[in-house]
């Protein structure tokens, strides 16, 4: 699991992680380097646009391909794709640059930057909040297709296609900005696509499906939420990948990027 629930709203943990790292790097700095208001304010300002820019362009640079087929997503800087390591990086040259005639304070800060980056690393890593799959295989249920046929979940695994189960509804935003994503990955070979509503009645899931033009052998109802309850999720979008014999690889909670799905798809 990659995020908690407070109240309404989800949290991403690895930003939570993220913004506890520069939390400590904040009182850390501010006490320890001695630098004047208007230069501290200054070097670390600077520092975590240069570290967001360094992140983003590292994981983009990394995931060229899946971003050339849709630039655009280069700028939804709200979804996941930040890559630690060229963070801090950035962050190294920002400090250098601008702590240059600062010798005794620029090494204090690029050790701080190095501690915070790693702390954040060892956070996303050892998971203490949560992590991996909630989970172990394709649980034992039965539901609908929108045809009222049933389908029964682990006869999906047919020991050839990674199975994706993706829960979502029509009142969710992030739900809807990911339905062509995963609509493009129903197409693909070696896989099998669920998208399970979550709860609402079939009139707005098919006008939803049909305005949009989108098509999914595998649009499936669950109106008492048996899937929320099976895969512990605290809210939608949750999106499970599982093996070609049912086993449950990874879990992500939020809205999927192309990268990720492309990640996926390609291990």
């Amino acid at each position: 699991m990659n995020a908690i629930a407070l109240g309404p709203v989800l949290l991403s943990l690895p930003r939570l992680y993220a913004f506890a790292s520069a939390l400590l790097l904040i009182i850390a700095a501010r006490y320890l380097l001695g630098l004047p208001k208007p230069v501290y304010q200054r070097w670390f300002t600077g520092l975590m646009v240069a570290w967001l820019i360094g992140a983003r362009a590292g994981h983009i640079a990394l995931n060229a391909e899946s971003y050339a087929a849709a630039p655009w997503d280069v700028l939804k800087l709200w979804q996941a794709g930040y890559h630690g390591l060229w963070g801090m990086l950035a962050g190294l040259i920002w400090s250098a640059w601008t702590l240059r005639e600062r010798i005794i304070a620029m090494g204090g800060a690029m050790a701080m930057v190095i501690g915070a980056s790693s702390l954040w690393l060892v956070l996303m890593t050892l998971s203490p909040l949560g992590g991996g799959t909630t989970v172990a295989a394709l649980p034992d249920i039965t539901l609908e297709d929108l045809d009222g046929n049933a389908v029964h979940l682990p006869a999906l695994a047919n020991g050839h296609d990674k199975v994706i189960v993706n829960l979502w509804a029509t009142w969710c935003p992030p739900c809807l900005r990911e339905m062509p994503l995963l609509a493009d990955a129903a197409e693909r070979e070696g896989v099998n696509v669920v998208v399970a509503n979550q709860g609402e009645d079939l009139l707005p899931i098919t006008r939803y499906l049909d305005e949009q033009g989108l098509a999914f052998r595998y649009a499936l109802r669950d109106p008492n939420q048996q899937l929320m309850v099976a895969f512990e999720s605290p809210g939608l979008p949750t999106t499970v990948l599982f093996d070609a014999d049912g086993r449950a690889l990874s879990q992500h909670v939020g809205e999927l990027t192309r990268a990720q799905l492309d990640q996926w798809l390609n291990e």
